[in-house]
C-alpha cells in the first residue's frame, strides 16, 4: 500500500510573535552578519566567538538592542 500525499501546498503551522520588537544596534548587526558569514565559510570558531562577543555585548548596559522600540 503506498501513502497518500495531500494536495497543494504544504500546511505550516502558525508561530505566535510577541508585539515587541526590537531593533539591533549597530555592535548587535555587525556581529550577526559576522556570525552568518563565518557559518557560511564553516568557520564554526569565529561564529562561536561572534555569538558569545553578541551575548557578551547583550549584557553590557551600552546596548540599545535589549529596549523595546
Amino acid at each position: 500500500m503506498s501513502a497518500q500525499r495531500p494536495e497543494g501546498p504544504p500546511v505550516r503551522p502558525e508561530i505566535p510573535v510577541s508585539g515587541t520588537q526590537f531593533t539591533p544596534c549597530d555592535p548587535c548587526h555587525h556581529l550577526t552578519l559576522a556570525e552568518a558569514e563565518a557559518n557560511a565559510e564553516f568557520d564554526w570558531s569565529k561564529a562561536t566567538d561572534c555569538r558569545v562577543l553578541l551575548k557578551r555585548h547583550q549584557a553590557a548596559a551600552e546596548c540599545s538592542a535589549c529596549k523595546p522600540v
